[in-house]
C-alpha cells in the first residue's frame, strides 16, 4: 500500500510544537510519525489523503512566532524495504527482548528474540508505540491465554505473545501488505499458534480473547473500543496504544462507557500505552 509522506519543518525548532502538531496530525488521520534532525515526519495511507484534510493543515492552531513548512511525498510500497534495511538497528526493550532482523549478526542472547524483516515503516520495534507495547507484554502474564493482536503491522505483539506462552494468537490487520508481512515473520521465528487475518474489528464478531492488544491510532481505537469490550471475556484485558498523552482524557472516557476499568499508563515521549480490565 503507498503511503503519504508529510515533512514539516518547524522554525524555530521546538519540541512541544511538534507535540502540538502530532496531535493535531493524528487526529485528521495521520497514522504514524518520526522525528529527525530535519523535522517532522508524519505518515498517512494514500487511499486515506485527501483534499480535505490538505485543507485542514491550513487551520492548524500554531503557537505565535512559530513558522511552519510542509513538504508531501508519495511513498510506494517497494521503498520500504531499502529505506528500513539501511537504517533498522537491533532494538533491545528492558534488556529482555530483542528485535532484530535476519541481517543482523552477532546480537546479544536475550529471554526473548523476534526476528522482523523490516519491510514497512512501522512495528518493527523503533517506534515509542511498538516499544511500549512490548514492555507491556514483557511484564504480563500470557500463559494459555487467548490474544488478539489488532492492527498487527509486521506481526512483532503476536510473535512475542506466543514466545510468553499464549495459546492462541489471531492477528488482525486491514493492509493487506501487513498481512502478508506477518505471514511471511510468523514462518521467520517458527510460530505455530498465531492465525493472520486481512480485514478489520468485524473479524472478531463472536469471538472472545483473554488479552486484546490494539497499537493502532487514535480515531480507530476510539472506533472499536466498544467492539474489543463485546470480545472480551470476564476480566480480559485491553492493552492500547498508537496514542499520545492529550488522547489519554478522552481514550479513558470512552473506556470507561463502555464497561471497562483503567488500570495502567505508560508514556515514552509523547507517547502513551494504557492498559483496562473488564469486570
Amino acid at each position: 500500500m503507498d503511503y503519504i509522506e508529510l515533512k514539516v519543518q518547524v522554525k524555530p525548532s521546538d519540541q512541544q510544537v511538534n507535540e502540538v502538531l502530532i496531535a493535531q496530525l493524528a487526529e485528521v488521520g495521520f497514522e504514524s510519525f518520526t522525528e529527525d534532525d530535519n523535522g517532522l515526519n508524519a505518515y498517512i495511507k494514500a487511499v486515506d489523503y485527501s483534499d480535505e484534510i490538505k485543507e485542514k493543515l491550513k487551520e492548524f492552531i500554531i503557537p505565535e512566532g512559530t513558522q511552519i513548512s510542509y513538504q508531501i511525498n508519495k511513498i510506494k510500497d517497494q521503498n520500504w524495504n531499502a529505506q528500513w534495511e539501511s537504517n533498522f538497528e537491533p532494538i533491545i526493550v528492558d534488556n529482555r527482548c530483542l528485535v532484530r532482523a535476519s541481517f543482523h549478526k552477532d546480537s546479544p542472547k536475550l529471554d526473548y528474540e523476534i526476528i522482523i524483516d523490516p519491510k514497512m515503516a512501522f512495528g518493527t520495534g523503533h517506534h515509542q508505540t511498538t516499544y511500549l507495547m512490548i514492555e507491556a507484554i514483557l511484564n504480563d502474564d500470557f500463559k494459555d491465554k487467548v490474544v488478539l493482536d489488532m492492527g498487527c503491522g509486521t506481526g512483532v505483539l503476536a510473535i512475542l505473545a506466543e514466545m510468553k506462552d499464549a495459546k492462541a494468537i489471531t492477528a488482525i490487520d486491514i493492509d493487506e501488505w501487513a498481512y502478508r508481512n506477518t505471514i511471511e515473520n510468523i514462518k521467520i521465528n517458527g510460530c505455530k499458534r498465531i492465525k493472520p487475518l486481512c480485514g478489520d474489528v468485524r473479524l472478531i464478531a463472536g469471538k472472545k480473547f483473554d488479552v486484546i492488544l490494539a497499537n493502532i491510532n487514535r480515531n480507530i481505537l476510539l472506533s472499536d473500543i466498544t467492539h474489543y469490550t463485546e470480545s472480551m471475556i470476564k476480566n480480559g484485558k485491553l492493552i492500547l496504544s498508537g496514542i499520545l498523552k492529550v488522547d489519554i482524557e478522552i481514550i479513558t472516557q470512552n473506556a470507561i462507557s463502555s464497561g471497562l476499568t483503567h488500570l495502567s499508563t505508560s508514556t515514552r515521549d509523547e507517547w502513551v500505552t494504557m492498559s483496562f480490565i473488564k469486570s
